[in-house]
């Protein structure tokens, strides 16, 4: 009986991740080999893999490759290196330090929803929008961002969402470092740049390679900030892959299709935390 109860207790958790997950991602599989259409359910039958030919051949298939390519590496980058100076002004104590953190964490619980309204009626606005006041302050020409600039616009919503989990994790990571070292080395007359050098940022390590992994995934499914702000437009130049899915599946209502990209996500969402699991382990390894 001892030898059974293990197994018994870990049931209803296998059974609900075996409904959550594996069941969905086989239907997916089933609807990315026929032709099953929305609109017309009754035409629908076996065609292989022509569903994946179609989505790969979609003239709006490699913008929205690169597009994802530079929301990644864009917010990442900024994320990081942003995270690292708020984690790195904020470390030491100075009154009102405690309030400062929660001001700083807050951003991060807000819905992207939101976030995209927020951005796109009280920033972003080219007649009353903040930025627009500050451009019409220097006389300058207000900026229509989400028709100028829309992936750039998509970029600064989704990095002013992350910052806040990027700096937390670093203003953990520095909360155990090792303050000797940081004494003796400014005891030897080690300037701010050789602390950071050989300090600071070695000690941030792991945590960059966390953020970066934990970022990467989640960033590969951004859907809201772009459906809410610029649809996607102008043409294709805000689409990422998870909105030309999202074209497929209910604007083109071709459910086929929109499953062979979701399938490609995955595929790319996979080998992507293959890669960083392994970068990660790497990390703490040494």
């Amino acid at each position: 009986m001892n030898r059974f109860l293990p197994r018994v207790l870990m049931t209803p958790a296998i059974a609900t991740l075996f409904l959550w997950m594996i069941v969905p991602l086989v239907m997916t599989l089933y609807f990315s080999v026929i032709r099953f259409n929305l609109m017309q359910p009754e035409q629908s039958g076996f065609i292989g893999l022509e569903n994946f030919e179609f989505f790969v051949t979609d003239p709006s298939f490699w913008p929205a490759v690169l597009n994802t390519v530079l929301l990644l590496g864009s917010v990442i980058l900024i994320t990081v290196l942003l995270g690292i100076a708020i984690a790195l002004l904020i470390d030491e104590p100075f009154p009102g330090r405690g309030l400062v953190r929660v001001l700083l964490i807050s951003p991060f619980f807000v819905m992207p929803t939101v976030n995209a309204l927020l951005w796109k009626h009280m920033m972003m606005n080219p007649i009353y929008g903040v930025l627009a006041q500050v451009w019409a302050f220097f006389g300058a020409t207000p900026v229509d961002w989400l028709t100028d600039w829309p992936l750039l616009s998509v970029i600064i919503m989704v990095s002013w969402q992350w910052l806040p989990f990027a700096a937390l994790i670093f203003m953990t990571a520095l909360q155990s470092m090792n303050r000797e070292q940081l004494e003796a080395a400014r005891m030897d007359g080690a300037n701010y740049l050789q602390q950071l050098r050989y300090l600071y940022l070695p000690h941030l390590g792991r945590s960059v390679a966390v953020v970066v992994m934990i970022e990467l995934i989640f960033l590969l499914s951004v859907f809201a900030e772009i459906y809410t702000t610029t649809g996607g437009g102008p043409g294709d130049a805000s689409t990422n892959v998870a909105f030309l899915i999202f074209k497929q599946a209910l604007l083109n209502f071709d459910a086929g299709v929109a499953s062979a990209g979701a399938l490609f996500a995955v595929l790319l969402a996979n080998i992507a935390a293959i890669f960083m699991i392994r970068l990660v382990g790497k990390n703490l390894d040494k």
